[in-house]
């Protein structure tokens, strides 16, 4: 039972012109069918992690949203920020948290409630950083001179600055920082 068609086709995969002895022939060859059904699959399987990945990140959000303390992370991923930016407001006193232990940090789910509550009386806004006086050299040290006086790593200088808000004067290539600030960040 053979066939004796012969019908001009273009190929689904490559777009070539081919003879099909079928009228319900797709492809030129079984390469071309092969390379389109691997085509087919690697965009199912694509969507369907798509589809699973969306359904992980949704699913969270509800869990998280029934609970009293969140961890940093939790709380990153309801306010749609990243980590650390939940941690730098921590430290400006914005979130308040509790640390139970190394990588515990437990957030009250009702503080960033009050965080959006925009009728609140009392708004927490960041320690003003130190206005600058005239500038006279002999009032500053250099950065190199507050690690040599007082033997400290660099790392740990710039720690002290930021929490002290100590304002920091760039003059050529040199960085100043008030004597009078670093006297009493580090006696």
């Amino acid at each position: 039972m053979s066939s004796n068609i012969k019908i001009n086709r273009v190929c689904n995969f490559c777009n070539k012109d081919f003879i099909a002895k079928t009228t319900v022939t797709k492809y030129c060859s079984h390469k071309c069918a092969s390379a389109s059904y691997k085509k087919r699959a690697k965009e199912q399987k694509i969507e369907k992690s798509n589809k699973e990945t969306l359904n992980i990140k949704q699913q969270p959000v509800e869990v998280i949203k029934t609970k009293d303390f969140l961890s940093v992370k939790e709380l990153a991923l309801l306010l749609n920020c990243s980590t650390r930016t939940i941690y730098r407001l921590i430290e400006n006193s914005t979130i308040h948290s509790l640390n139970l232990n190394k990588r515990l940090t437990r957030i009250k789910r009702t503080d960033i409630d009050k965080l959006f509550v925009f009728e609140r009386k009392e708004i927490r806004q960041p320690q003003p950083i130190q206005k600058n006086k005239p500038f006279d050299i002999d009032d500053y040290y250099t950065i190199g001179e507050v690690i040599s006086k007082y033997k400290v790593a660099e790392a740990t200088l710039r720690r002290t600055i930021k929490r002290n808000n100590i304002a920091k004067i760039r003059k050529g290539k040199f960085v100043y920082v008030s004597k009078e600030l670093i006297n009493k960040a580090f006696l």
